[in-house]
This record gives C-alpha cells, structure tokens and sequence, in this order.
C-alpha cells in the first residue's frame, strides 16, 4: 500500500517538480519513503532557510515554484525569513512541512518540535497555510496551491501533514492528475480605455515591474509603437535590452529619472507595485505621478496601492500587454512630441551617466567585467555595496539575470543559496545551464556561508564573489550620517578562502580586472563552488 507520504511524490511529478530542497528529520521520514525511486532530485542544505533561499532562487530563474520539504518546528522557524523574502518579491515556493497528529494539534504537552500553532505562525509570509487532514484531501489541496502559482500573484503556499495523515493508506489517489489554472485575460472594456488615452498621450511612459516577466516581446512592441520611455524595477531588469533607445534603467529614485516621470502625461505601470526599494530607494519620498496612471496588475488590490489610477485593470501581464498592442494595430500611428521617446531618454541617460562617481564606477567596472566574461550569467545579490550600485548603474540583456536581497525584505545571507537553487533552475541539463554568480558582502556572507558545503555536495558550479569591507559599512555609514556612534558593526572577519576551502570549494583573492575574469573563466569549468575574494579598499585603489 502507497502511503500519503509516497503518493503525495508521485503528485509532484505529475506537476513537473524536479527538485526539492530539504533536510531530513524524524518527523519528516515518510515524506522521503517514496523520494529515492522518483525522478525528482533532492538537495540537502545546511539550515533550513538555507533551503528556502534555494527555492526562491530556482524559481526566479525556472519561472516555477521551488519545492521545500521542512521539519515541523524549528525548521519551520527557521524558514520563514526565506518565505518572508519570496512573499514581498512575489516568488512561487511549495513548502511541505510536517506537523503533531491530528489529536495532539495545538495540544501543549511538550512534544518534540511542537508550536502552539504552526499555521499560524506562517500564515502572515503565505499566500495560505492549511494543514492536510486526510490523505483523501491531497489532491485537492495541491492543486489549490498550483492555482496560485499558475493563475493568481505567486506566493509561497504551506501545507503542514499531520505524522498519522502521513502513513494513511492512499493508494486510490495514485490516479489523481494535476489541474493546471490559466491566468486572468484583458477585459475588452478596460483595454480600450487604456488604448484610448495612450494612443491620445502626446507624453507617454511605461513603469514596469517584476510581474511583467513574462510579457517581455509584447512590452518592448508597446514601448516602440507608442514611443514610450520604460523604466524597469530591479526584478524587471532585462526586460527591454540594456541598450534600447527607451529602455531607461532602474533609477525611479533618482532626480533625473524621476523630472522625466514628471513630464509624462499618460503613464502605463503593468506588473509593479511601485513601493519603496523600487521608486524611494534612499526614503526621502517624492516619487510622483502627476500624468494619468493606469495600472494592470494579477492582484486586485494591487492595483490601488500606493498610488490610485484613473483605470486598472486586473489581468495577467503578458495577455494584457499583448491585448493592448493589438488594439493599436487598427489605430492611426500616434504623434508624439518630438523631443520625446529615445530623445528624452538619451538625454536622461547622459545627465545620469555624469552623476555616478569613482566609488560607483569602480563596483560597475566589477559587475560588467563579469558579464564581460559570463555574457549569460546570472546576477544573483545581496544586500551589499555592489548590489546597491547595480541596481542603478548596470542593465541587463535578458529577464531573470539579475534579482537581489536589497529590494522588498531586504534579508541577508539571501545570495549565496539563492545562487545555488538558481543554477539548478536555469535549465534542464548542465551543459546548458546559464553561470550563476553570488554577489555578496562578507557581513551577509557570515549569514548562510555553510551552505557552500551543500554546492560542494551537489556539484554546484556557482562563483560566490565576495566583497569584503570587514564589516556592516552601509549601516556605520548611516549610524554616521544620524550623529549616532557606531556600535556593532565592525565585526571580526574570518579568513573566508580558509573557510571556504575547508567547506570544499575552491577559493582565491584577486585585485585587478584581468585576475577577475582569468579567476571566472577557471571556475565555470570546475563541477563545485569557487569563492573568489576582493578586498574592497584594493580594488577601488587598483581600478580607479
């Protein structure tokens, strides 16, 4: 007889997972009795959030949920902080977890791993939590979390098995087949509004974020039929190529960027919930739409926070995108004002350009050497000095090469196992799979640096660069700047080659651009981690 635990395996198949990240405890036992037969891969992380952070990171790049099989208790505590980043950045993630069974639930009697409430307790970083009372149930509540995934806002999703569901009989449901949702079409009333005043917009802009992933050809179609400048949030990088006459970059918190949202008369926000690490990223306010604002978004209340529109529109990114660019096939090519469009843009581009200074310059030389080297790399970052300039200075030709920890939770330790899941996801085979990068200061690097024992493991190639200021020196900057003296934050900094190479994994410091790219060119060859070192203070000495 096929156990819950075993048929529940076989139902992940049937909706294509092909990883999952966790790590085995008495609790969770039977949820791994039918794992070594399937075709699904399991990897073991060193920490529980460590494999959250995994998930997160194949599903950016795979654009499907990542699969967690999690402890009951602590390893639920301890993943949250994963699931917490996934919820703010929209990220699909699965996390199967167990629980007491069903007559101890919430029962108080000190019993290993209890909590009071665990669904509960992650409810708040959850699109839901619910808990499987009956094996006979699974079916209908995967397919309710693949709902979300497919046809609303990602989000993570919990379901907790209590330890007896988890043996319960389930050989009936070994037929059971997935149900896949489709997402929300334009509403024909709502697309004809928004094609009426932008066809009429002597001014047009498009704001586009992370939810227009998906709807890259039909944005950049739109972007050139209307002639509109298009400002991408740092998950959107990539979106229209890095050098688009109208792509303008990821700079909505800047002056210049922000007089050209200024002078548009109709703006166009699809996929972006236009908050504070994408357009206030120094929180001073005073991003401002003062133009007509039309929003699509997949969450109906999305579309009216932060700033109220004159038409929203509920409706996948890409369907509406698409909708919109079909609409204006029957209509007159619209004129613009003739200083508008690439002209605008390039003369923003130019005024921002003057702007940066050596210290940003010298961390973009960093990030382009890369790409140099890596054309397809995958940018993965954390919340670190490079990462902060770019989310500014560097654009990117493709969607899901560059996402970070500096935007929406803003947690550290993010890069290094997210890098991980997001070589894992990039594609099916190895050969064919896009170098990941781990862009990360040594203060983050202290959070989740065990976890380069797991691509050791795992055969992970991924490069983890390493910037290292020997402390938290964004935040002593800001204890500064508030007349405040600074109290823990120059931290003890551990050897991190010595460190790294106990781990298993390759490591060595360099200081110059050719040393980079000999380093990177070596390591996308070697089958696990390498850690490459860069002392901050040198190589802004050496490059500047």
């Amino acid at each position: 007889m096929a156990t819950c635990g075993e048929v529940l395996v076989k139902l992940l198949e049937g909706y294509g997972v092909d990883h999952v990240f966790g790590i085995p405890g008495v609790h969770t036992v039977e949820l791994y009795r039918g794992l070594a037969t399937s075709s699904i891969r399991h990897i073991t992380p060193r920490h529980e959030q460590g494999a959250g952070f995994m998930a997160d990171g194949y599903a950016r790049t795979r654009g499907k949920p990542g699969v967690c099989f999690i402890i009951t208790g602590p390893g639920m505590t301890n993943i949250t902080t994963a699931m917490g980043q996934a919820y703010a950045d929209s990220i699909p993630m699965l996390v199967i977890s167990s629980v007491q069974v069903r007559d101890q639930l919430g029962g108080g009697r000190g019993k290993l791993h209890e909590l009071p409430n665990q669904s509960a307790l992650v409810g708040g970083v959850s699109a839901f939590s619910q808990t499987l009372m009956s094996a006979d149930d699974l079916p209908q509540l995967l397919a309710r979390a693949f709902a979300v995934f497919d046809g609303a806002r990602p989000r993570p999703v919990h379901i907790e098995i209590p330890l007896d569901v988890l043996v319960e009989p389930a050989d009936h449901l070994l037929s059971s087949r997935p149900v896949r949702s489709s997402r929300a079409g334009a509403a024909p009333q709502a697309i004809a509004q928004m094609a009426e005043r932008l066809a009429q917009a002597r001014r047009p802009l498009i704001l586009a974020g992370g939810g227009a992933l998906g709807a890259g050809a039909p944005l950049v179609e739109l972007a050139e039929y209307l002639q509109a400048p298009v400002a991408l949030t740092i998950n959107a990088k990539g979106l229209l190529p890095s050098e688009h006459p109208l792509q303008i970059g990821s700079t909505q918190s800047l002056v210049e960027t922000r007089a050209l949202v200024a002078e548009a008369d109709v703006v166009l926000a699809i996929g972006t919930e236009l908050a504070e690490t994408d357009y206030d990223v120094t929180f001073k306010g005073g991003f401002e739409i003062p133009g007509s604002l039309l929003r699509i978004d997949i969450d109906p209340d999305q579309t009216v926070r932060n700033y109220l529109p004159e038409v929203a529109l509920v409706a996948d990114a890409e369907l509406a995108a698409r909708a919109l660019v079909d609409s204006f096939k029957a209509m007159q090519q619209p004129a613009r004002e003739s200083d508008w469009g690439s002209v605008r843009v390039q003369k923003m581009r130019e005024s921002l350009a003057a702007t940066w200074d050596p210290v940003m310059l010298s961390q973009t030389l960093l990030l382009t050497s890369i790409l140099d080297e890596l054309p397809n790399a995958i940018l993965v970052g954390d919340s670190t000095q490079p990462v902060y300039t770019g989310n500014l200075t560097l654009d990117m030709n493709h969607p899901r090469r560059w996402f970070n920890a500096s935007t929406g939770y803003g947690t550290l330790g993010y890069a290094l196992p997210a890098a991980m899941g997001a070589w894992l996801g990039s594609a099916e085979q190895s050969e064919d799979r896009a170098p990941a990068v781990c862009l990360i200061g040594d203060g983050g690097m202290q959070f989740t640096m065990p976890e380069l024992a797991s691509a050791v493991e795992a055969q992970v190639p991924m490069i983890v660069l390493l910037w290292n200021n020997n402390g938290y020196e964004e935040i002593k900057k800001y204890m500064v700047n508030r007349s405040i003296e600074p109290v823990g934050v120059d931290i003890h900094t551990p050897d991190f080659i010595a460190v790294a190479r106990a781990l298993g994994a390759e490591a060595e410091h360099i200081g110059t651009v050719e040393q980079l790219r000999f380093a990177l060119a070596q390591a996308v060859k070697r089958k696990g981690p390498t850690l490459i070192h860069v002392d901050q203070y040198e190589w802004q000495a050496t490059v500047s």
